[in-house]
């Protein structure tokens, strides 16, 4: 790995472990907000973000941010980073223990490096995927340092699927696998990239959510099916806050014909 991506990686793991420790502190402890969207948010979350942003401008000058908590435009720079610097927020608030920082780096509008944190696990995970960039990036997924690989199984009673709490019209009777939610979107799409889970399903979620996700999934061997537009990539000077990308993601090809007609009654 060449000192760019060694840089980058170093960055998003310093950075991250550092906003963690505090948020750890916080966990379960804050009073939350409800945005307009009907999500909420934290003054953890609002601290988060700006330690984050601190740090990109501090170390990536003329790197583009883009954030759920604050810069919410794609600058249309050639490098831009893309922030969730709390994903989960009603787990956290609740002192549920799944909740996860998320960076994204995006090159031309399409994420390349994702690294996602989950403090109470002690989970980081992170992958490389150049796609059509043209860039020579490091390859595979990792979590810990430890590559990760999609599931190759056929679905069973003894597999699972994950849900978010608007996709749950996908339950009916034949529904191939177990049902989890686990609400957090970054994190239901990792447990694909570890074999953990065959698939997930996300109905709405925003750039911030898939970016990071986006990169490490494919770099394990996942497939990204988008349900109604393509997240990637983002367009110069387009506002991402009340934009959506429904997706589905699956362990292999085989599986999108599997679990495609659960998903018509969601609404997207």
């Amino acid at each position: 790995m060449n000192d760019f991506w060694t840089t980058i990686l170093d960055f998003a793991q310093t950075t991250t472990t550092k906003v963690g420790k505090q948020l750890m502190q916080d966990f379960g402890k804050v009073q939350a907000d409800q945005k307009a969207d009907g999500s909420l948010v934290t003054q953890a979350d609002k601290w988060a973000d700006q330690e984050i942003r601190d740090a990109i401008a501090s170390n990536f000058s003329g790197y583009g941010i883009l954030t759920e908590e604050s810069d919410q435009s794609f600058p249309g720079t050639e490098w831009c980073w893309v922030i969730d610097p709390l994903d989960g927020t009603t787990n956290f608030t609740r002192g549920i223990p799944l909740w996860t920082i998320s960076l994204g780096l995006l090159y031309r509008g399409t994420p390349i490096f994702g690294y996602i944190y989950a403090p109470t696990l002690n989970q980081a995970f992170h992958g490389f995927w150049a796609g059509s960039s043209g860039l020579a990036t490091p390859t595979g997924a990792f979590l810990n340092n430890h590559p990760i690989h999609s599931s190759i199984d056929s679905p069973s009673n003894n597999h699972f699927f994950n849900l978010c709490s608007r996709s749950t019209a996908a339950i009916k009777n034949g529904f191939p696998c177990k049902i989890r939610m686990l609400g957090v979107a970054s994190y239901n799409f990792l447990t694909v990239a570890t074999g953990a889970t065959l698939g997930g399903i996300e109905a709405t979620p925003k750039v911030w959510d898939l970016a990071g996700a986006w990169v490490i999934v494919q770099a394990a061997g996942g497939v990204w099916a988008s349900l109604k537009s393509e997240p990637f990539p983002l367009s110069p000077g387009e506002d991402y806050s009340d934009r959506s990308f429904p997706t589905l993601v699956v362990s292999h090809p085989e599986l999108i014909p599997v679990f495609q007609p659960f998903l018509e009654g969601v609404k997207i």
